[in-house]
């Protein structure tokens, strides 16, 4: 029998290391779930919303480095993956998307479920094609996955079911070298390296930016700061990579990062961004007092965040190795001392805050983070949501190097967390993956939760439930604006969780975190730890401007309006009354 082109699909897949594709099955794409089921080779992983989907496969490519495939059926199906297929673009990671078509005789007529994948596709891609033909789709599919892998982002192609149920055209199969091709080291030329080391040699207290483009040059990044005696400083992005095992280290900068990286940055005269985009424009040095040198793959990055004195484009890892040798070693040490002492109280700061003691009323989320980094394990895959969780991540989480930490650092979507986690958890069955899931987050997307159910993914998901949209609750309060709109009515979600077939642990009272939290890591399946948090948490800088004192005066009428007597004496024991 001939094959038919959803095989011919398959098989271009498999040569490209495929192992399975992340979906919600459709009449339009029953040419290739079909093939997929009688194969065997690639794994359909059903979940229960297409956007879940493409959140998964995008962790698979953040974690393993390699292609992962996500599928939608036509119209509503394959709209819903343009969430997650945007998060997995802007964090340039390589994913193809399989956008099932309308049959192709009526594309243009406004059909049953007609939409134009193609348009709506394309500023989340690199590469956005319909296959309007079996003789078409072999090269075009090849060309899709050289684009998402050589570019690190996300190809889309568009098949009718029709054409996927066509008789193939004959083609050789892609040959691995030619379909995955390695990639390039980018290195700059050894004038513009000398131009960098005369910037570093006259400097006298330089600090490091360190972002996810360092990843793989930890070593080159130690050696640079012990020659040139810099503290590091890490983007959010960059945690994973450089913010373990550094004695170099001084914390995370921005808003929800710790104030010794933020004076680091404004506390010297040279800055070197490497393999970074920190977006926030407020938190760079500002003014002529420092230089700033910029070291990134993309030259596109150049110059967009901060005055550039000198942009150098290439990898980082080459490049830092051609330059050591040019660099002569800083005598004055300075500047790297204060900026680590200042670290050293900030951290002290941070674990006060994260200590569960006698005293403590309720349970703040630090403390479920902090005790979830000492209890798991050395290889464990965090996936956090955006807001609050993403904040007591960066603080309290502590990396060693086989740890991964994933979250919609970019994008910044709500919801990604437990989505992440099921992409993790079903590329590596035996490692232990923890989603730190808001209760906002938790629920858009909470039909998935079944999904650990019934693909028996052993995944730890642990809300945080404060009964709000707590970081917008606060930006709210910040900005002097009352409340609105940020009231959660939530269940006992650990109740909800035995009601699936699924572990579920409540945690009510700060004396119940440590053994609740073990049992849960230690539980051989799926867990929910519904942990009631409170809600009047300060997570940002307390002083951050005069605004938000009027906000938070604001807030406190409305809680005595409101009768809610409980939150006022929480709020006189915390970091914001103070």
């Amino acid at each position: 029998m001939h094959k038919t082109v959803a095989e011919q699909l398959v098989d271009t897949l498999v040569a490209a290391g495929v192992k399975r594709i992340y979906g919600l099955v459709g009449d339009s794409l029953n040419g290739l779930t079909d093939v997929i089921r009688r194969r065997g080779d690639i794994e359909w992983v059903h979940v229960r919303h297409e956007e879940v989907a493409a959140f998964a496969a995008g962790a698979e490519a953040h974690l393993t480095g390699s292609l992962a495939v996500c599928a939608g059926s036509c119209g509503p199906g394959n709209l819903h993956l343009i969430n997650g297929l945007f998060d997995a673009h802007r964090s340039r990671v390589p994913v193809l998307a399989i956008a099932a078509q309308i049959p192709s005789a009526e594309i243009g007529s406004g059909y049953f479920q007609e939409t134009h994948p193609q348009s709506y596709f394309s500023e989340c891609s690199h590469y956005c094609e319909l296959i309007s033909s079996s003789a078409q789709m072999p090269r075009t599919l090849q060309m899709a996955i050289r684009e998402a892998v050589g570019k690190r982002g996300v190809s889309v192609v568009v098949i009718p079911g029709d054409v996927a149920m066509q008789p193939a055209e004959a083609a050789l199969l892609a040959e691995i070298g030619s379909l995955l091709p390695a990639a390039p080291v980018v290195m700059p030329t050894l004038a513009l390296l000398r131009q960098l080391a005369d910037l570093l040699n006259n400097g006298q207290r330089i600090t490091l930016l360190c972002g996810a483009g360092c990843a793989g040059a930890r070593e080159q990044i130690l050696a640079l700061a012990e020659r040139l005696q810099s503290p590091v400083v890490h983007a959010l992005r960059g945690k994973e990579h450089v913010g373990w095992d550094n004695p170099y280290d001084v914390g995370m900068t921005g808003l929800i990062g710790v104030s010794s990286g933020y004076y680091a940055m404004l506390d010297c005269d040279v800055l070197l961004m490497l393999g970074t985009d920190f977006p926030y424009r407020q938190f760079y040095p500002q003014g002529d007092g420092v230089r700033i040198a910029q070291v990134d793959i993309r030259v596109e990055n150049i110059g967009r965040r901060a005055h550039v004195e000198l942009g150098v484009v290439g990898d980082v890892c080459a490049t830092l190795d051609a330059l050591l040798p040019l660099l002569d070693s800083n005598p004055n040490s300075d500047h790297l001392a204060r900026a680590r002492e200042h670290y050293a109280r900030s951290e002290h700061a941070l674990d006060t805050s994260a200590a569960i003691t006698p005293s403590t009323r309720r349970i703040h989320p630090q403390q479920i983070v902090k005790t979830l980094s000492d209890l798991a394990a050395e290889d464990a895959v965090f996936s956090c949501d955006v807001g609050l969780p993403t904040v007591w991540a960066a603080r309290h989480l502590r990396m060693n190097g086989k740890r991964r930490l994933m979250g919609s650092f970019v994008h910044g979507s709500m919801a990604n967390a437990m989505a992440q986690a099921i992409g993790a958890q079903a590329t590596f069955r035996q490692r232990q993956v923890i989603s730190l899931s808001g209760d906002g987050g938790f629920t858009m997307l909470m039909g998935d939760f079944l999904t650990l159910a019934q693909l028996k993914l052993p995944v730890k998901v642990v809300v945080f439930n404060n009964g709000a949209l707590g970081f917008v609750e606060l930006e709210q309060k910040a900005t002097g604006i009352l409340s609105t709109g940020t009231d959660l009515h939530n269940p006992n979600f650990a109740a909800m969780a035995e009601a699936i077939g699924i572990r579920g642990i409540r945690l009510e009272r700060p004396e119940q975190i440590q053994d609740g939290i073990a049992e849960a890591l230690a539980y051989h399946g799926p867990v929910l730890v519904d942990a009631v948090v409170s809600r009047s948490e300060l997570a940002m800088p307390p002083a951050i401007s005069t605004e938000m004192a009027k906000g938070f005066s604001l807030y406190l009428l409305q809680a005595v309006f409101n009768g809610r007597t409980d939150e006022i004496v929480e709020l006189a024991a915390s970091n914001l009354w103070r």
